[in-house]
């Protein structure tokens, strides 16, 4: 594959989770007219996302809770039971109408990247990155876990390293999960402490397989760009992955509702340039994020790296437009430049004591593993 590919589909377009569920807000869409407005979305680069039959969800998910996410969407309610035992119909992962067709697309949008990025390239799946999907359960607006179906559909085409790198505000306890003392993919997660799931410490290796950073409330683009360079990249280069996947969530935005960390969109570039760099293959996709400007601005700005465009200062009226368009059920208006720019101003600050000695330890794991 020469050309880096976008992939999306219509079925995210008016799909929310409810009136005032935090995903309620319009996101791959926007993400779409906007790259489309700047003119960076040219329909060679775009791929209709397929949807995922059940037989490849069963790859990770069982049988019965395929049948019972299917059944749900159909009635359109759950029984108590099916509700206890597999998280459906909850507030977290309420009944809606394409509550399977829409997972169910974005797991096939990961599938088809995997594909795509066989003989190497890049591949942006902003409808993917749906990290705390349970086996047998909805968790955490996550009603099946593409990254997991994913990567295996990379290590069943015969990859023997993948390196799965999480920068969104919350954990990625699902995958974890999945791939918990493998020695073919390396989990390096950035996340804020005490925050929902509250997995992923420390001390967390999942049998050898992960590293987790927590970091403190107020986590700036200085300190992400420390963790990135003396953290992030030598427990990728260290691992020779041949392909890397990107949750790129977006939720570690100041501006977001269900997190409390302060970093600039720059951040979320900046790891794309870098990580890009260190295999032949990469997938980069959605995740959290639930300010619709922010999310946006943040996915559209990656895509520009992922092309290589130049950003302009000020959005043209048509990107423009679509920002000044978006709806959120929250009360006030954003900053006006979240409706006239792409790239946020950088959010610097002091690199924090607890996380250079987090780091440090973090890097005396790797060097006992080398």
């Amino acid at each position: 594959m020469s050309s880096p590919v976008f992939i999306g589909s219509r079925i995210y377009r008016g799909s929310v989770y409810g009136p005032r569920h935090p995903l309620s807000i319009q996101r791959v869409p926007a993400v779409t007219d906007l790259s489309r407005a700047l003119g960076w979305l040219p329909e060679a680069r775009y791929r209709t996302s397929p949807r995922a039959k059940p037989v490849a969800l069963t790859g990770f998910h069982t049988p019965a809770y395929i049948a019972a996410l299917q059944a749900a969407e159909a009635a359109q309610q759950v029984s108590d039971e099916v509700r206890a035992r597999h998280g459906l119909g909850t507030l977290s992962n309420p009944v809606f109408p394409e509550m399977y067709r829409r997972p169910a697309t974005a797991v096939g949008g990961g599938l088809l990247a995997a594909e795509l990025v066989r003989d190497g390239g890049i591949v942006h799946n902003p409808g993917g990155g749906q990290h705390h999907g349970l086996p047998d359960a909805a968790a955490g607006f996550c009603f099946l876990n593409e990254p997991v179906l994913t990567i295996r559909r990379l290590l069943e085409m015969g990859l023997g390293r993948v390196a799965y790198v999480d920068i969104d505000a919350h954990h990625c306890d699902g995958v974890e999960l999945a791939f918990e003392g493998s020695e073919r993919v390396r989990m390096i997660s950035i996340h804020e402490a005490r925050r929902w799931p509250f997995t992923g410490a420390l001390g967390d290796r999942a049998g050898g397989a992960a590293f987790n950073l927590p970091v403190a409330r107020g986590f700036n683009d200085t300190e992400f760009a420390f963790a990135l360079e003396d953290m992030i990249l030598p427990a990728v280069e260290a691992f020779r992955p041949e392909a890397i996947f990107l949750q790129c969530g977006a939720d570690a935005l100041a501006e977001d509702p269900l997190a409390r960390l302060a970093l600039s969109n720059r951040s979320h570039v900046a790891a794309v340039r870098a990580l890009r760099q260190m295999a032949p293959r990469m997938i980069v996709s959605g995740g959290g994020g639930y300010n619709p400007w922010t999310v946006a601005r943040c996915w559209t700005a990656v895509w520009g790296e992922i092309t290589g465009e130049d950003v302009p200062e000020r959005l043209p009226p048509e990107a423009e437009a679509v920002l000044r368009g978006l709806d959120w059920h929250r009360k006030g208006r954003p900053d006006p430049a979240l409706f006239t720019t792409l790239l946020d101003f950088p959010r610097d600050g002091a690199i924090s004591d607890d996380l250079r000695a987090d780091v440090a330890r973090l890097q005396a794991r790797l060097k006992e593993a080398a």
